[in-house]
């Protein structure tokens, strides 16, 4: 009788470890190519370039071009587990399979985006409110905001998997995510360290913060212009 309660429970824990392993996204080599093919449902709102589109006073679709496959593939993950809210995008999650999220995600991977951006720090007056908060933040007693590059790098370049660039998304898009994040309904985050920021930033913050990096490509690029035809030379 004990062999078979012994047997039973082995039995019922690995029966719990392979519901648990099924439930758990397998980590999949994505091929773009394939990808390309599964991303038809993405390009009515995410366009043909990936690049998105910002639309003033409604839903602003996400430029997806450039961004860290890791990245996009856990946001895919996220929303067809429930993790991440997004009405307009669940339908579409859920019609990926864990293949087709790896695919899709290095697709948009290797599309090209904005060009790369210069690394150098950029100075700031106080003045300059946006560039001064992406730059170095606001340490007031009560504020206490770190600066946006400290996780999403030089000019928001984006670092790693987990902190993907700002640098020429669209500025409704940005405003939005920091609105959820402030009020709860976007939680996905690690360690809860955008919440964290979001909860300190007004709508003032959020509206300079996000025109501020959505113009950035292209500020910068006029900045590193050469001035003329002999210095272009």
């Amino acid at each position: 009788m004990t062999i078979i309660r012994i047997a039973s429970g082995v039995g019922l824990l690995l029966g719990l470890a392979s519901v648990q392993a099924a439930a758990q996204p397998q980590d999949l080599e994505g091929d773009a190519e394939r990808g390309q093919q599964a991303a038809g449902v993405c390009v009515a709102c995410h366009q043909a370039d990936g690049m998105g589109m910002d639309n003033p006073g409604g839903e602003s679709w996400p430029r997806l071009a450039g961004l860290p496959a890791a990245y996009i593939e856990k946001q895919l993950h996220d929303i067809k587990a429930g993790e991440r809210e997004s009405a307009t995008m669940m339908p579409f999650a859920n019609m990926l399979d864990d293949q087709q999220i790896a695919d899709v995600s290095a697709y948009y991977a290797e599309m090209a985006a904005w060009p790369s951006l210069p690394t150098a720090y950029q100075p700031a007056e106080p003045e300059d409110a946006a560039v001064w908060l992406a730059n170095r933040g606001d340490w007031a007693q009560d504020s206490m905001i770190p600066a946006c590059n400290q996780c999403h790098g030089p000019n928001g370049q984006g670092v790693g998997e987990s902190f993907p660039p700002l640098a020429g998304q669209h500025a409704g898009y940005l405003a939005t995510q920091l609105q959820a994040w402030r009020d709860g309904s976007r939680h996905n985050d690690p360690n809860q360290l955008m919440a964290g920021v979001a909860e300190r930033l007004d709508e003032a913050q959020i509206t300079m913060i996000a025109d501020y990096y959505a113009s950035l490509p292209t500020t910068l690029a006029e900045r590193d212009a050469p001035s003329s035809e002999e210095d272009a030379q």
